[in-house]
């Protein structure tokens, strides 16, 4: 079922081969025996590689499944009578990743030295894929519609707004709108980012000229830095204005009607285990999420 998980994965014959340090032929068996064992087809050519039928993709749920089954049987038995320990394997979000688990991984360390945590930032989209494959226990970040086999809690509730430089002209005004803002040249994400989308949008709605973007880049940890260097203009979590963030020197420009709330919440699989280590890391991020983010 493992080599099947790989050949599923990866869809080539010879790569999946290479990956597993094992013979092609040797595979092929292994597949054949697994369709002697279903009374069903699961691959089948496709082009110069190969695919999963309809029964393939069935068994790879069911191979899955039990894997993580499997795994979450090894480390509950191996926690028993550890009390507070083990790995945590955390995927989060860069806003999360900067402003919640920095004293979050501080207290639980501070409470309990074994515990390791290995971290993957990223963007929701690349993060729930790990997240459903097994390879993350827990995933914070935005709020998206329910998913079958998955449960969230709601951590805390973040507002992104328009912000530049403390120094910009539009601070001597004062009243700023929308249609002020069609004057000035931004900093943002690429299209397709929800907060980005959301921005355009906005405008649309006002029937308005979207905003001008002068830099496009998907690294928001260095957005701050780069409304300070260029005095652009742009759309940021009200937590990079607060004191001692790398956006302090950053404020909000107030706009009517552009501000956007968005849930913070942390992701998990029903049928996982959740270890007494990622329990308690969930409460003190919950407890850190209680800073100023809906102000």
């Amino acid at each position: 079922m493992k080599y099947f998980e790989v050949i599923a994965e990866l869809e080539h014959m010879g790569r999946a081969a290479e990956r597993l340090h094992k013979t092609q032929p040797a595979l092929t068996s292994c597949v054949r025996r697994l369709e002697d064992a279903c009374g069903a087809t699961l691959l089948e050519k496709a082009g110069r590689g190969i695919r999963l039928t309809t029964a393939g993709h069935t068994l790879l749920k069911w191979a899955q499944r039990t894997r993580f089954d499997i795994e979450s049987a090894h480390r509950e038995i191996g926690d028993i009578g550890q009390g507070v320990s083990g790995h945590v394997k955390l995927g989060i979000v860069p806003t999360a990743a900067q402003f919640l688990l920095p004293p979050a991984a501080r207290d639980l360390l501070a409470e309990a030295p074994g515990v390791t945590i290995q971290t993957t930032v990223a963007l929701g989209d690349v993060l729930a894929p790990l997240l459903r494959s097994g390879d993350i226990d827990l995933l914070v970040g935005t709020d998206a519609p329910s998913e079958p086999g998955l449960t969230s809690r709601l951590l805390a509730e973040d507002q992104l707004v328009v912000a530049a430089i403390s120094s910009h002209e539009l601070f001597s005004r004062p009243r700023v709108t929308l249609s002020d803002l069609t004057d000035y040249k931004w900093v943002l994400q690429p299209q397709g980012a929800p907060i980005r989308d959301w921005l355009d949008q906005t405008f649309d709605r006002h029937h308005l000229p979207r905003p001008i973007v002068q830099v496009e880049s998907t690294m928001l940890l260095m957005l701050p830095t780069l409304i300070a260097e260029t005095g652009l203009l742009s759309f940021i979590s009200r937590l990079h204005l607060q004191e001692g963030s790398s956006g302090a020197g950053l404020r909000e420009v107030k706009v009517r009607g552009a501000t956007m709330r968005r849930r913070m919440v942390v992701t998990y699989r029903d049928s996982g285990y959740v270890s007494p280590a990622a329990q308690r890391l969930i409460a003190l991020l919950a407890k850190h999420a209680r800073l100023p983010v809906a102000q």
